[in-house]
Parts: C-alpha cells; structure tokens; sequence
C-alpha cells in the first residue's frame, strides 16, 4: 500500500480534497489530465477552473448557501479563500475573478509542501492507495468506463435529471390533498387538482415557455424515462395526462371528484420540509418555470429551493454506494467527492471535496473517520448522499429544505432560517471539537 493519497481530478473537489489531506500532514498525489487532455469545456490547464457561472452563491448569512460557505471558512476552505481575494462585485454573491481563482488555487496548491501535482489522465482506479475520485461532470470517457465497472452500470447516470424542488410551508393545502394512487402508500403525495380548463391554461403556458438552450457537448439524446416535461408535452395536449399528470387511481376525497390531471409532490425529506415536482425535470429558464409552474393549483405562491434542469453529468447513486464518510461501502479505501457523489454547486462540490480529503487523512494516519451532524449545511449534504432513496436519488444543491427542522420553529419564516443558521454553526463548532479539526 503506497505511502499518500492518490486524488484524482483538480477541480473544485479534487482541489479542496489535496488542501485539506494535506494541512492535516497526508502527503498527496493530485492527478490533472489538462493540459495534456482537454475536455469539451475547459480552456486551461489550471486548477479548479471554473467553466460556467462565476459566481460561488450567496455569501447571507442566513441563507443556506451562506451558512455552507461560513462552515467551510472554519475548515480553512482553500476554495473559500481564494474566492475572497479574487472576489468581483456581485451584491451578495460571491462572484470571481475566474483566471485569477483558478491562478491562486493552481499556486497554493503547486507550493505545498505535501502535495505533488501530475499532469497525466487516470484510465483505472487505484488499488493500492487510498484514492479520491473527484473529476466532476466531464470525467473522461475511460474513466467513466472505470466507475462504471466499479459500481455497476447501473448506478452511474449521466443526466441530471432534475425536477424543481419546492418549500412545503409555500403550498397552498387548502388546495392540494394527500393521497396515493390507488391508495397504495398511504398519504405519501400531495396532489394538486386541476380542472380540464386550468391544464389547458397550464399546458398552453407550458408550450409557450422560454428553454435554456444547450452547449454543444450537452447535446445528449433523452432517456425516455427523464424526459423534460416541456418535451412531454411537445407530442401531444393529452400527452402528460397518461404520464406524470394522470389522474388514475387518485380522487379528492373532500369532494369526490377524479380531477382532469394531477401534479404530484413527492417529500424530500423524512420532515416533509420540503416536496420534490415528480416528473416535471425540464429545459425552461428558472424564471419561465417560476411563472409557468405557479399556475398549478396549489403552487401559486410556491418558493422553489431548487429549480429543475436536465443537463449532461456524470454522478453515483450515492445512497447504494457510499457510507456517510464518503467512502465506497465494498472498498474503504475508496472515496468519492464533488459532483459525482450527487450534489449540484461550486460550493457544494468544493465541501464535498474537503470532507473526503479530511476523512482520508484521518484514514491514513489510524485515526476514526468523521461525518458532520446532520443539523449543519455539511451535514444535511451528506445526509442527502448517504440517505436518500436511491429509487429517486438526484443531485441537490444546500438549501433549507434539507435541514432537519427546529423542536420548536416560530411562525416568522426568516426567524426561523436565522435560528436554523444559529444552531447549524454552533453544532459545526462541536462537532469540530470533539473531532479534534479545531
């Protein structure tokens, strides 16, 4: 068994992952293929490159994204870091300055004492180390083959199949019931009723609506089974009314009546906090989806913590495959961070990536393995990986609707978030403690 960790993929992920192994005394092996193997997106051969938006997110304290970026700030977060001395001015955004993120990062990284940096593609995964894979949404088509075989086809996808995720106190329950169809699962949906006229309204909106357009190496046929919703309905009015808008087997039982079709809301989360749109994955722009899926009964004041898309990626089904230390479950030398182990963000990949590296070096050096509380915003992210369903396993991004919610939550909604903030950094600087991360 070699000496250090093999990490391989110098993105976000891979970048966090080197830093923390390394600041925790693990001698490390990061693996970049750019320059010498470009992909279809990246310009340079510099680490943690970022290839689309600039912006890392909110930077609110009392937002999830904020609370996520403030717990990584407490790890020493080299992505956070370099985010600030490249930041741009966005408002409350952290937006940056991409060359010169990706230059800081690349120099940090190439003047570590622990850490050395290859230049070469990775075609296998190790076995003879501890190894992180963290290469992201365009991991090279031998790598791919890698993973696949590793973890069976079947549970390595290469769609974000995504449907948008709602905030359950913004659903109007005076409108939509509880039921499954044909009563199979007892309460577990609810279901927002339309009359044939609101689904024409609905589906005429929906036909009219504005798509994002894809990038050239996005362009991927559908798979039949995640279809976006928008493309549903292209092939015919009735179309979705014998798909995921079929009102089969689900009646109001407060009126008796079988209405014209049915959206469906699936819970995300064992608190019911927040309920995912069931088939409704879909290209339309996050405004035209505010504005078209607002027209559903029941959505009308609906807050979307996280909006749908379907877009090339490359990610596990984390729930079959990992432990809550981001380690392979038939493999313990094996972790896996980013993008891959399913969640969606600059922010969210980079956290993922810190959390593998501590967890390898804690590994290395004999020492137990830690998984945040489930309270914090790194928490709830694993939480999201390790514990979801893995029949409906999507990537995710941090939003309040992951976390666990308050014993005792007030009726003011940003008092809540707030006291939601409070107790996530307070149980952060705990769990720090007994973990000996401090």
């Amino acid at each position: 068994m070699r000496d250090d960790i093999v990490i391989v993929g110098g993105g976000l992920a891979g970048s966090e992952a080197a830093w923390q192994a390394a600041n925790r005394g693990a001698r490390v092996t990061l693996y970049e293929m750019r320059p010498k193997e470009m992909t279809k997106a990246h310009k340079t051969g510099g680490l943690a490159e970022l290839v689309c938006s600039n912006s890392l997110g909110s930077t609110d304290p009392q937002s999830a994204p904020g609370i996520l970026k403030e717990e990584m700030r407490r790890l020493g977060a080299l992505i956070i870091a370099s985010a600030e001395q490249a930041r741009v001015p966005a408002g409350s955004a952290l937006a940056v300055d991409r060359v010169q993120f990706s230059l800081k990062i690349t120099q940090a990284l190439e003047g570590h004492p622990n850490i050395r940096i290859l230049h070469e593609e990775i075609a296998d995964i190790p076995t003879d180390c501890l190894c992180i894979i963290a290469t992201g949404p365009l991991t090279s088509d031998k790598l791919s083959q890698a993973i696949g075989a590793v973890t069976q086809s079947q549970h390595l996808y290469f769609f974000d199949a995504i449907s948008p995720i709602i905030d359950a106190d913004s659903i109007n329950m005076e409108i939509v019931f509880r039921a499954s169809r044909y009563d199979k699962g007892g309460d577990d949906y609810l279901n927002c009723p339309m009359t044939e006229e609101q689904y024409n309204i609905f589906y005429d909106a929906l036909m009219a609506a504005e798509k994002v357009q894809p990038k050239e190496f996005e362009k991927t046929p559908y798979f039949e089974a995640c279809i976006p919703i928008e493309v549903m309905a292209e092939r015919g009015r009735q179309t979705m009314q014998f798909g995921p808008l079929k009102p089969v087997g689900l009646e109001d039982s407060r009126t008796g009546v079988r209405p014209s079709a049915v959206v469906q809301l699936r819970t995300e989360n064992i608190h019911r906090t927040s309920y995912n749109m069931v088939g409704f994955q879909t290209k339309l722009t996050y405004p035209e989806q505010k504005r078209v899926f607002r027209l559903i009964p029941g959505l009308e004041q609906a807050e979307f913590l996280r909006y749908g898309s379907l877009h090339r990626n490359t990610f596990i089904n984390s729930p079959q495959l990992l432990l809550n230390t981001l380690q392979f479950k038939v493999r313990g030398t094996l972790f896996f961070a980013g993008q891959l182990v399913g969640v969606e963000g600059y922010t969210e990949s980079a956290a993922m990536g810190g959390l593998a590296g501590i967890n390898a070096a804690r590994a290395l050096a004999g020492l137990p393995l830690v998984t945040p509380p489930p309270t914090t915003a790194h928490g709830c992210l694993v939480s999201h990986i390790a514990l979801s369903d893995p029949r409906h396993f999507q990537p995710m991004n941090t939003n309040f609707g992951l976390f666990p919610p308050l014993s005792s939550p007030p009726g003011d909604k940003e008092k809540k978030r707030q006291l939601i903030a409070q107790r996530a950094l307070e149980d952060f600087e705990s769990w720090k403690t007994r973990s000996g991360l401090s």
